[in-house]
């Protein structure tokens, strides 16, 4: 399984399209929210082959407040480490951040910073190649 915090729904369909290339038969989880996947993903945990974090993210009409990839991050550390975590934000300075409580946490993790118009196909879609072993 792979779990995702994302909000943008351009990048989304573009990870989508490119998990379905790369492991078409693993089922993945989106959320577009910070609190929501914190409160939906300890269970999944156990079955996770790696998590794929943003950090910025927006509000949408009448939605909650969608946190950010720190809270996520700070959460997923808090726990026993369950499986590889990209982070895959443009907000350098907080990616650090998310990294630093991966790192204090004994998770594995790598970063991939969304430069070119095809990060997503190219650069994340090699990295999630490597880290699930295709």
């Amino acid at each position: 399984m792979i779990l995702m915090l994302e909000d943008d729904r351009d990048r989304i369909d573009r990870f989508t399209a490119t998990l379905q290339v790369i492991a078409p038969t693993t089922p993945r989880i989106v959320w577009r929210s910070a609190p929501r996947m914190i409160r939906k993903v300890e269970p999944l945990l156990s079955s996770a082959r790696l998590i794929s974090l943003d950090h910025d993210l927006e509000p949408t009409e009448g939605e909650d407040e969608p946190g950010d990839g720190i809270d996520v991050a700070r959460f997923l550390a808090s726990r026993p480490p369950a499986c590889p975590v990209i982070v895959h934000s443009s907000n350098g300075t907080r990616s650090d951040w998310m990294i630093g409580e991966f790192e204090l946490g004994g998770w594995r993790y790598r970063r991939v910073a969304p430069i070119g118009e095809d990060w997503i196909e190219a650069y994340w879609g090699s990295v999630v190649r490597e880290i699930l072993g295709l």
